[in-house]
């Protein structure tokens, strides 16, 4: 770590190698105007550094001399050692009485799980059999299956009749010599594929989470599980509405709308594994297996199954889906690679939560773990190894960009990350990739809520401050604050938060604390009880706490006790995916779950009344927001 001081502020902070000089500004509280988002082109987060050592790219807005004497622009100037920077003229160390800052990075599976072994539920395997003669005349098939049985020390070897035909015609073709993808089931193990010869290329696999809003996906080696190549876009059945409510009552109206929705998730997959193919070089016939995960209704769409959830008593069509092959859907990759889903507990508990139970490894955990994953669906799971409580509110799509005016999912030019200045009310951002601005994701809606807040641009209540004297907040009855003038974003035109943003958020930060305070409610539980807190969700490689904490998403704890995932259904498909051992655990995962159904429980309401105010009409409960808010 490096130490990162501020002059003539005096402000320091402690960042990692290679950390960029503006986010060590906006951590150390300094602000100073810097509009483009991180990608160089405005020239406002000029800097002078004066001791230690740096790597900035280079800039037109920098002359060689000014390079020379140490000038740099702070958003593309990474940090190599202790460094002491000499803010411009117009900066400000910004002095809060805040709760302790804390910038969550999402964590590797290897961190949480320790040594993962690399167990996957296929493999390639090259045979070459001896050619049968009068004396060894047992069929071609018997032939195979006895060198099978043999090689994985199992009796249970199954092939179908289409494997059966083109088995018996590879082998005799090609001299008895040829490699097979085995499938390992309850039973056994299936034989799925068969190539003529030696075929060395690995074996891969999809680890998917279908999201309400966003769908991830991962290309994975399964030989040395080594991720290969990662997309995500959104979920084209947006087009059919923002909830699983509104997607399940369009998919229920006839056949025709079922077939439509399913096809319009299948497209959205299809365009993300052709694109990772096309970067990899990875052959689609090498695609063997496949995890997916998502919540109840995600899953059913996928199925072309409608989830029938909508109604009292809220119960799927089913829970654990068997695996499916490819060629059953209308998916462009192998027809034989076999597609797992992720079993769920119930109707608005799904296979998500399971795969990030998994991947966070809760499910074995000897400490008390409030595991929250704030997404369309706002889920939270409390207990540890020995067992498990959950409950599910709908969030909205707020978090992940959707129902925003220029919002985005966590995608290269998405702010990320935003100071205001309580003085002045300029925002000081950064993007994704260090991009011109193009719109505003999941964790930098939460960073300007709670900035605007602090700086008293808005109300507790979400109303923008029209006594302020800043061109920034503008509008008559639809008022609105610029965070990024035309000039300065992507696509030329201002990127704004609205009132009607700020509303969406705040109600979906309402129901994601109202579920939080609900559960612990319901087993007599405090938060000072709770050992660990997970927090997954897909806002972008950053999520602050203490912004979550000031708006009220998140209850007030230390940051030591806080971990943030990231995609923790995504994180547990890749588990799953190289261990078939987690896919039983999965099973155990969703049979030890008690599940609360919120909407029977009469406590609930009252808490998310109480929790549509920032953060919280009780403010005893942050104190050091309130403190921060009163200083």
């Amino acid at each position: 770590m490096f130490n990162v001081t501020f002059l003539p502020a005096g402000k320091q902070v402690q960042v990692e190698q290679g950390e960029n000089l503006l986010r060590a500004a906006m951590l150390a509280g300094v602000q100073f105007s810097a509009s483009c988002g991180g990608s160089g082109s405005c020239g406002k987060c000029k800097v002078l550094v004066e001791k230690g050592e740096f790597e900035s790219d280079v800039s037109a807005r920098i002359s060689a001399a000014d390079q020379e004497k140490g000038y740099a622009l702070a958003c593309i100037t990474r940090i190599n050692s202790d460094i002491e920077v000499h803010l411009p003229e117009d900066a400000r160390a910004i002095d809060r009485q805040a709760i302790e800052r804390a910038m969550l990075t999402s964590v590797e599976p290897s961190e949480l799980l320790g040594h993962i072994e690399i167990n996957p539920s296929v493999q390639r395997i090259y045979l070459e059999l001896p050619p049968p003669s009068l004396e060894d005349n047992v069929s071609d098939i018997d032939r195979l299956t006895r060198a099978l049985e043999k090689q994985l020390g199992s009796k249970k070897i199954h092939l179908s009749l289409p494997l059966i035909k083109q088995a018996s015609s590879t082998l005799r073709s090609s001299g008895w010599k040829a490699t097979f993808t085995v499938f390992a089931t309850d039973e056994g193990f299936e034989v799925t594929q068969v190539f003529p010869g030696h075929r060395t290329e690995p074996v891969y696999g999809l680890a998917v989470d279908i999201g309400t809003t966003t769908i991830c996906a991962e290309l994975v080696n399964l030989e040395n599980g080594r991720v290969q190549a990662h997309r995500s876009d959104y979920n084209s059945q947006y087009s059919c509405g923002e909830d699983v409510i509104s997607r399940i009552v369009y998919a229920s109206r006839n056949r025709e709308n079922l077939a439509h929705i399913q096809g319009l998730v299948h497209s959205t997959l299809n365009g993300l594994i052709q694109e990772m193919l096309k970067e990899t070089g990875v052959q689609s016939q090498d695609i063997a297996d496949v995890v997916m995960s998502g919540n109840t209704t995600m899953t059913h769409l996928f199925m072309g199954v409608e989830p029938g959830i909508r109604e009292e008593p809220y119960v799927p069509v089913t829970s654990a889906p068997p695996v499916l092959q490819a060629g059953e859907l209308s998916l462009e990759w192998s027809d034989s690679a076999r597609i797992y889903l992720t079993p769920s507990r119930a109707s608005y508990m799904g296979g998500d939560i399971t795969a990030g139970l998994i991947g966070s490894n809760l499910f074995r955990s000897e400490k008390l773990t409030l595991y929250i994953d704030v997404g369309t669906n706002g889920e939270i799971v409390l207990g540890g190894s020995e067992w498990l409580i959950g409950c599910s509110c709908s969030a909205g799509p707020a978090f992940e960009g959707g129902a925003i005016k220029h919002g985005m999912r966590a995608a290269t030019g998405a702010v990320e990350q935003v100071r205001i200045d309580p003085g002045t009310f300029e925002p000081m951002i950064l993007t994704v990739g260090q991009s011109s601005p193009r719109g505003i994701c999941g964790s930098g809606l939460i960073d300007a809520m709670a900035e605007l807040l602090m700086a008293g641009v808005i109300t507790s209540k979400g109303r923008f401050n029209t006594e302020l004297d800043t061109p920034r907040i503008r509008g008559q009855e639809a008022l609105e604050y610029v965070l990024v003038w035309a000039e300065d974003a992507q696509n030329g035109q201002d990127i704004v938060i609205t009132e009607g943003d700020l509303d969406n958020l705040l109600r979906a930060k309402a129901a994601v604390f109202a579920g939080i305070t609900t559960l612990l409610n319901a087993v007599g539980i405090t938060l000072q009880d709770v050992d660990e807190l997970l927090i997954a969700g897909g806002f972008g490689r950053y999520l602050e706490l203490d912004k979550a904490v000031t708006i009220g998403l998140l209850p007030e704890i230390s940051p030591d006790r806080v971990k943030y995932i990231g995609n923790g259904s995504l994180l547990g498909s890749r588990v799953m995916l190289l261990s078939r051992r987690m896919r039983q655990e999965a099973l155990q995962v969703c049979k030890k779950m008690t599940y609360l159904e919120l909407s029977q429980d009469p406590s609930f309401m009252d808490q998310y009344v109480s929790a549509l105010f920032m953060p919280h009409t009780d403010m005893s409960m942050f104190p050091s927001v309130q403190a921060s808010l009163m200083g």
